[in-house]
């Protein structure tokens, strides 16, 4: 069984298939602040949107971060850095790309067992 949740036209916010629940490439709560901060509202989110499906981030099989400049690499991954819970890092990629508004720094996409 399949089932979807908030889902729109061009996409589902969450997708949870076999205790595998995959995320929407979720942004910063509020994308005036620097990289640090974006980041950090970020995973906020993260957090938030596992806690909705009954799993957390000890639970996070894999995630894709896109990162608008490789300049403000290390100032995300200290964000990420104390995040991930000890002994439990996801399979992780991390990209430079694009973003949908120009104000945007970083972006992530998760997939986490419930």
């Amino acid at each position: 069984m399949i089932e979807r949740k908030e889902t729109k036209q061009r996409m589902s916010r969450a997708v949870i298939h076999n205790n595998t629940v995959y995320f929407c490439g979720q942004v910063a709560k509020d994308s005036s602040q620097d990289i640090t901060g974006q980041t950090r509202t970020m995973l906020e989110k993260v957090d938030d949107l596992l806690a909705s499906v009954g799993s957390d981030r000890t639970k996070l099989l894999s995630a894709t971060i896109y990162i608008k400049t490789m300049d403000d690499f290390s100032a995300m991954n200290e964000v990420w850095d104390n995040w991930v819970a000890e002994g439990h890092a996801p399979a992780r990629a991390c990209v430079q790309a694009s973003m949908a508004r120009e104000e945007l720094l970083v972006e992530i996409s998760v997939i986490a067992a419930i």
